[in-house]
């Protein structure tokens, strides 16, 4: 059974940071491509970055750029999400999600998901 477990999230201060951290179990980490989303409500699930298995490649949403970083740790089975310079408009719930193939800004090409961590950025 595959599980994805994020966590992390939080109330922040604008300007502020955050660390998400999603826990992966019952698949071969190392072989998925790995994306972070965000949703608020009423909206469509919108992509927020990925990384390649190897943690070689990565992709950005244009409006994270700068400030957010992605990266994984296979070892440990383990996708991180680190935010920086936090504003208002990044509060969302952030999924991650996990995808045998190369990875994908289409959230529907992802096969597996975590249940959500909330993140609120206060200005």
């Amino acid at each position: 059974q595959v599980v994805l477990v994020e966590s992390g999230g939080g109330l922040v201060q604008a300007g502020g940071s955050l660390r998400l951290s999603c826990a992966a179990s019952g698949w071969t980490f190392s072989s998925y491509a790995m994306g972070w989303f965000r949703q608020t409500p009423g909206k469509e699930r919108e992509f927020v970055a990925a990384i390649s298995w190897s943690g070689r490649a990565t992709d950005y949403e244009d409006s994270v750029k700068g400030r957010f970083t992605i990266s994984r740790d296979n070892a440990k089975n383990t996708v991180y999400l680190q935010m920086n310079s936090l504003k208002p408009e990044d509060t969302a719930v952030y999924y991650c999600a996990g995808r045998l193939a190369a990875w994908s800004r289409a959230a529907s090409r992802y096969d597996y998901w975590g249940q959500g961590t909330q993140v609120t950025v206060s200005s």
